[in-house]
């Protein structure tokens, strides 16, 4: 008896997903409950257990390829049943990177679902290689309907979410041609038809959201198009002498879009303060052990930045909101997100109503999302609806950073490195446990004076702590 192994739901916005990398091959076997292949989405990346023990049979859905949810993507048979060599997988993968190139013509790499008419940029004795492309093709274009046609979107295979999308941008989802498996209309591509304008002018002005229940705001609709890749260098001037074309992986590309957008969407305003955390040192130093052992959970320093950073918060709610138009929503909790760097990008796990917990909770929750997100175990809903956000390029021995704001959050809090200077203490050199801590803000919301008021009183928490550790 063999068992189909389908795409899973994520989340509740997750409509589709892509296989990035399957861990056995056809004819090998695989255990219940071992990860037998890895997936990425719009908020992470996971490695789904095998559904059932067996032979994996049968490969449907091939590296790289995005597909809707519950779309059967292998099938694992019973133990003993005659596998028959598979056919290859139609794969949407990126090609194998050319070789490093020698002076001449550079090997151009094949481009999936480029048109046919492409023709690559010409300079003196030398041919470039067309211009990446995203795994699934090309952003669809807009289709004129002919005359008589009369294909309607309720003939058009879609998710709930890309029909969303193309009601409130005016977009008609008969007229997009789909990359998705059969024809379907993906999220990518109503994305790409609502930056490139759509079939019907999807630069439409959005309607204005009416206020919920006691005047609160309903959330964003997160209908916003994905920011351009595109590079403002000429491409002559980036492939020169040796080098090796490498595709962006699809988490590399969701952290471009979102950087991109996020740059040009919040005018970015940075704040530096230095903050004395030798107190904080000695009492991590003394603590460390006997708290792992009557934990099991490391002390590292971020719970006392995230417990200090919180406090800020609460005086200064203006810092833990979201713009939505022209409204600023203020949210009730603080949901901190921990910028977590992996070996393949980086990630951003939320601890939720981190403000209802003690010192030992925000610890563990801590460690816990850090270790899932580099094993691959997070859900979309713990990468989801942070309010605030923490990166620390001190791990790195960083000084101080200016991090990029986190949408739809206005402000990110950088941690530089802990370091012994010395410093002027009542008219007395003093070796001290300095750190750098940077506020990167957006100024239509957070002003200069409320971001420095904050930051003292993330300075205060932190030079006078007295909240026990256990």
């Amino acid at each position: 008896m063999s068992v189909n192994v389908i795409m899973p739901q994520m989340g509740e916005s997750i409509f589709e997903g892509t296989v990035t990398k399957w861990l056995k091959k056809p004819g090998e076997k695989i255990e219940r409950d071992e990860p037998l292949f890895e997936i990425s989405t719009d908020k992470v990346d996971a490695e789904i257990p095998s559904p059932a023990s067996g032979i994996l049979q049968e490969i449907k859905v091939g590296e790289g390829q995005t597909v809707p949810i519950q779309t059967v993507v292998g099938v694992i048979a019973a133990e003993g049943t005659a596998v028959a060599a598979p056919a290859p997988a139609t794969s949407a993968a990126p090609p194998a990177a050319p070789p490093k190139s020698t002076v001449g013509t550079p090997a151009a790499p094949a481009v999936p679902d480029a048109p046919q008419d492409e023709i690559p940029v010409q300079l003196p004795e030398k041919k470039l290689p067309p211009a990446p492309t995203p795994a699934t093709g090309a952003p669809p274009q807009a289709r004129t309907a002919s005359a008589g046609q009369g294909n309607g979107a309720e003939k058009v295979r879609s998710s709930p979410l890309v029909r969303r999308l193309a009601k409130e941008h005016s977009i008609d989802v008969a007229q997009l041609s789909g990359t998705g498996a059969g024809g379907r209309v993906s999220k990518k591509d109503i994305l790409g038809a609502i930056e490139t304008g759509g079939a019907q002018g999807a630069s439409a002005p959005r309607p204005s959201a009416a206020p919920g229940p006691a005047g609160v705001m309903p959330p964003p609709s997160g209908g916003t198009a994905t920011a351009s890749l595109e590079s403002a260098v000429p491409r002559e001037r980036m492939y020169f002498g040796h080098y090796e074309v490498q595709p962006m992986s699809v988490m590399r590309q969701k952290i471009a879009e979102h950087m991109v957008m996020s740059k040009r969407v919040s005018p970015h305003v940075y704040s530096v303060d230095e903050v004395d955390v030798t107190e904080i040192a000695k009492l991590r130093g003394k603590m460390k052990e006997k708290f792992e052992q009557t934990t099991g959970t490391k002390l590292s320093f971020m719970p006392f930045f995230v417990r200090a950073a919180i406090e800020g918060l609460r005086a200064f709610p203006t810092v833990n909101s979201s713009v939505d138009g022209t409204n600023i929503v203020l949210h009730k909790e603080c949901n901190i997100g921990i910028a977590v760097a992996l070996d393949w990008g980086l990630i951003v796990p939320v601890i939720k109503n981190a403000e209802e917990k003690n010192f030992l909770g925000i610890a563990r929750g801590i460690n816990d999302l850090a270790e899932r997100a580099r094993a691959k175990k997070l859900k979309p809903d713990e990468v989801q609806e942070s309010t605030f956000c923490i990166t620390n390029p001190g791990t790195f021995g960083g000084l101080f950073g200016l991090p990029v704001i986190s949408q739809p959050n206005v402000a990110i809090l950088g941690l530089g490195a802990i370091e012994k200077r010395p410093v002027v203490i009542d008219d007395a050199i003093a070796i001290r446990s300095m750190v750098y801590l940077t506020l990167s803000y957006d100024h239509r919301v957070v002003d200069g004076a409320v971001a420095h008021q904050f930051m003292g009183k993330i300075k205060h928490t932190l030079e006078n702590w007295t909240e026990s550790v256990l």
